[in-house]
C-alpha cells in the first residue's frame, strides 16, 4: 500500500490546505510544505527497510515479481482494469525528484501567491499526486487517468494565478496536452482490443500487453499515438509551442512543477511505454526521432538566444535540453539511456532553480524584460551568485550534473550516428552563448543606484542550497543515480534485444 498511500497523502493534504485558509493566508503554505515533506519522509523510511536497494537486480519488464515493488487490486474486472502500481529504479528516481521539487515549489509560492492561497496549494498538491500516479501506474487505463488528472490542477494554477496572458497560455497548454492524450487513449484501447482478440482476455496491464502480436503497420501507428502524446509533454520539436507561453504566464511554483516534474512524465513515458511496447516499430521510427531530437536541441538553443523575456529564455532552453533526452532514448544503448535519465534529474533541479530566480525578479522588479535589468548583482549579491551557479550548471559546466547527462547522451549517440552527434553538439555552443547572455543582461553591467531591492532571504537561500548540493553531487558523484537506473535499463535493453534480435 506504500504507493497508494503516497498519492492519498497528497490528495488529502490538498483538501486540508484548502480548508486551512480560514485560519490565515499563511497556513495553507505551511500545511502544503508539511504534507510534501511527510510524503518524502514516509517514502524514505519505507525504502530504508528494503534490502533490495543494496543490490538492485535487473527487473524483467514482463515479470512484476522482479520489480522493487508491485501492487495490484481489481477495479473493473469485466474489462481487465485494475489498480496496478509498480516501482523500479527509474520510477523511484522520478518519485523522489517529484517530492523534492514539490517542496521547492511550495517554498517558491511563499510570497508569490497572495490570493486564494488555500486553493492554490491544493492544486499544487493535487498536481503532484497526479504526477506520482503517472510514474507508478502500470495499468494503462489507470496511467491514462492520472495523465489527464494532473493537467486539470495545473490548468487552474496557470489560468487563475498566472500573469497578463494567463487565459491564453492555460488554454493552449490544455488543448495541446489533452489532444495528444486522446491519441494515446486511442492507442491504449486499440492495443487492449488486439490483446483480447489474441488471448480472449481483457487486460490493460503493462505486463500483459508486452509482446502483444500485431501487424507491423498497426504497431507503427499505435506507437505513434504514444510517441506524440509523450513528445508533446516532453516537449520535443515541433510540438513544443505551448511551453514558452505556459512557462511565461505561469506563477513561479507552476513553472517549477512544470519544468522540473511535468516535462519528465513525457520522457518517462517514452522509456517505459513507447519503446518497450512497440520495439520493432521504434526501430523503424528511431532515425526520425533522432533527427527531431537534434533539431530540438539546436532550434531551442537558437530561439533562447533571441529572447528578451527572462522566463521565455529559460523555457526555450528547456526545449533544447529535453532534445537530449529524446536523443538518448532513441539511441537506445546503455550510455545514451543513462544520459537521458541523468538529464531528467539534473534538468529538474537546474531549471526549477532558474524559474524560481525569474519569479523572484518579477516579484521585485515587476518585469521579466532583461532590457530593463542590468547590474542586479550589485543590488542583490546573493541572488546574483546563485543565478551564476545555476546558469553555468544549465550550460553544462564539468563537475555539475547537466554536464554528466549531456556527455553521456552524446557519447552514446556517437555510437549510433557520429554526424548527428556533431549537429547536437552545436546546441552546447549556442547554450553557452544564451546562458552567458542571460547573466550579462540581468546581473552584470551598470547598476541602478536608485533601486532598493531585497536580496534572497533565509528561505530562498536554503531552497537554492538544496538544489545546488544536488547538482554538485550529481556532477561529482553520479554513481548512486546511475546504479539505481542501470538494472532497469539493462532489463529494457535485454528485452528489446530478445524481441527484435538486436538493439535499436
Amino acid at each position: 500500500m506504500l504507493m497508494i498511500n503516497l498519492i492519498l497523502i497528497l490528495l488529502v493534504g490538498g483538501l486540508l490546505a484548502m480548508l486551512s485558509e480560514r485560519f490565515g493566508s499563511h497556513v495553507p503554505r505551511m500545511v502544503a510544505l508539511a504534507v510534501v515533506l511527510l510524503d518524502l519522509v514516509y517514502l524514505l523510511l519505507a525504502l530504508s527497510g528494503l534490502p533490495e536497494l543494496g543490490g538492485l537486480q535487473a527487473p524483467v519488464p514482463g515479470d512484476p515479481q522482479t520489480w522493487l515493488m508491485h501492487y495490484r487490486a481489481e477495479w473493473i474486472p469485466a474489462f481487465g482494469i485494475s489498480f496496478e502500481f509498480a516501482l523500479d529504479g527509474i520510477s523511484l528516481l522520478m518519485v523522489l525528484l517529484t517530492l523534492v521539487l514539490g517542496a521547492v515549489a511550495v517554498s517558491s509560492s511563499w510570497t508569490d501567491v497572495t490570493t486564494k492561497c488555500g486553493f492554490f496549494e491544493a492544486n499544487l498538491l493535487w498536481t503532484l499526486a497526479g504526477v506520482l500516479g503517472v510514474f507508478m501506474a502500470l495499468d494503462l487505463f489507470l496511467f491514462f487517468l492520472f495523465w489527464e488528472v494532473m493537467l486539470i490542477p495545473m490548468y487552474f494554477m496557470i489560468a487563475i494565478w498566472g500573469h497578463e496572458q494567463r487565459a491564453y497560455a492555460a488554454m493552449k497548454f490544455f488543448i495541446f496536452t489533452q489532444a495528444s492524450g486522446l491519441l494515446m487513449l486511442v492507442s491504449v484501447l486499440t492495443l487492449a482490443t488486439i490483446h483480447q482478440s489474441n488471448t480472449g482476455v481483457w487486460s490493460f496491464s503493462y505486463f500483459d500487453l508486452l509482446n502483444t502480436q500485431m501487424a507491423a503497420q498497426t504497431a507503427y501507428w499505435l506507437m505513434l499515438g504514444f510517441f506524440v502524446a509523450f513528445v508533446v509533454k516532453l516537449p520535443g520539436f515541433p510540438f513544443h509551442t505551448w511551453l514558452p507561453d505556459a512557462h511565461t504566464q505561469a506563477p513561479t511554483a507552476g513553472s517549477v512543477i512544470l519544468a522540473g516534474v511535468l516535462l519528465k512524465t513525457g520522457a518517462y513515458g517514452l522509456i517505459r511505454f513507447a519503446v518497450p511496447l512497440f520495439p520493432e516499430a521504434s526501430i523503424d521510427f528511431a532515425p526520425i526521432a533522432l533527427w527531431l531530437g537534434a533539431a530540438g536541441v539546436v532550434y531551442g538553443a537558437v530561439l533562447a538566444f533571441a529572447q528578451t523575456d527572462f522566463k521565455r529564455l529559460i523555457a526555450y532552453s528547456s526545449v533544447s535540453h529535453m532534445g537530449f533526452v529524446l536523443l538518448g532514448v532513441y539511441a537506445w544503448n546503455q550510455l545514451a539511456l543513462q544520459g537521458a535519465v541523468m538529464q531528467m534529474v539534473a534538468h529538474g533541479f537546474s531549471t526549477a532553480a532558474l524559474f524560481m530566480i525569474a519569479g523572484s525578479l518579477q516579484e521585485r522588479l515587476h518585469t521579466r524584460d532583461m532590457r530593463e535589468m542590468g547590474g542586479l548583482w550589485h543590488n542583490m549579491p546573493r541572488m546574483g551568485a546563485v543565478a551564476m551557479f545555476f546558469i553555468i550548471a544549465s550550460l553544462g559546466l564539468p563537475g555539475l550534473g547537466n554536464f554528466v547527462a549531456e556527455f553521456l547522451v552524446l557519447l552514446g549517440l556517437f555510437q549510433v550516428d557520429p554526424w548527428l552527434t556533431m549537429i547536437a553538439a552545436l546546441g552546447l555552443i549556442t547554450g553557452a552563448a544564451y546562458s552567458l547572455l542571460l547573466m550579462q543582461r540581468s546581473f552584470q553591467g551598470e547598476p541602478d543606484e536608485s533601486r532598493r531591492l531585497n536580496d534572497f532571504g533565509t528561505r530562498e537561500m536554503l531552497t537554492m542550497a538544496l538544489m545546488m548540493v544536488a547538482l554538485i553531487g550529481l556532477g561529482l558523484y553520479p554513481q548512486p543515480v546511475l546504479d539505481m537506473a542501470q538494472p532497469v535499463l539493462d532489463g529494457l535493453l535485454q528485452f528489446s534485444a530478445t524481441v527484435v534480435g538486436g538493439q535499436l
